[in-house]
């Protein structure tokens, strides 16, 4: 990192009073610019229209637009901008959610000014940054390489999921699929969209990709 850039940082929080407060402890250090406080993630991706910013900092309920919708728009919009989640949820689930959403560090809003400024030179660098109680929360395992990795452990299969899943990841087609396990073909497309749907995929290549990624299938 360059030592002389300054750090352009978006904060997105819909509590006014935590938003100038946020703002005002970052203004003590001359490594970052805050280039706009909003209350919401439309407005991040409003302002991004015009202005550039290295790191969003996002809380995670918020109106109009969450910090999740916020953080996939940015995936899909501006993949260079890291974003980091900066909350009071702690729940495994709802952290899991937005690490596939695409954010590259997630601390809670208790943490001190000193890894909260780590947190954000972390993840601008490029890698990802999890406070101690988050890993604690979802166990370390469960974070992988890529922020935008799941936890296969909250996926959860049924036994006939289990096996459609291994056979579409063996090449067969959906009329094979059913012949094979003795259901109808439209009950084989039933079962497949639930796997999209619980490996947030868009298509069969990528169903496969993730379900091997996470030891579903070898």
């Amino acid at each position: 990192m360059n030592s002389n850039k300054k750090i352009k940082i978006i904060i997105a929080d819909d509590h006014k009073i935590f938003l100038e407060g946020l703002s005002s402890l970052l203004k003590d250090y001359p490594e970052l610019e805050i280039i706009a406080t909003v209350s919401n993630g439309q407005e991040v991706l409003d302002l991004l229209i015009e202005n550039k910013a290295d790191v969003v900092v996002t809380d995670i309920n918020m109106p109009i637009m969450d910090g999740i919708k916020l953080t996939k728009e940015l995936k899909k919009k501006h993949p260079n901008i890291k974003v980091l989640a900066l909350t009071m949820h702690n729940e495994d689930r709802i952290i899991t959610t937005i690490i596939k959403a695409g954010v590259t560090g997630y601390i809670l809003k208790d943490t001190r000014k000193e890894e909260l400024l780590t947190a954000i030179k972390t993840v601008f660098s490029g890698e990802n940054y999890f406070s101690d109680e988050v890993k604690n929360s979802l166990n370390e395992k469960s974070i992988s390489k890529k922020a935008t990795s799941t936890n296969s452990s909250l996926i959860e299969l049924s036994d006939r999921e289990q096996d459609i899943l291994k056979l579409i990841a063996a090449g067969l087609t959906q009329q094979q699929i059913a012949e094979k396990i003795f259901i109808s073909e439209h009950t084989v497309v039933f079962h497949k969209r639930k796997l999209f749907v619980k490996f947030d995929c868009k298509n069969t290549a990528e169903l496969i990709k993730y379900a091997m990624d996470f030891g579903f299938v070898e």
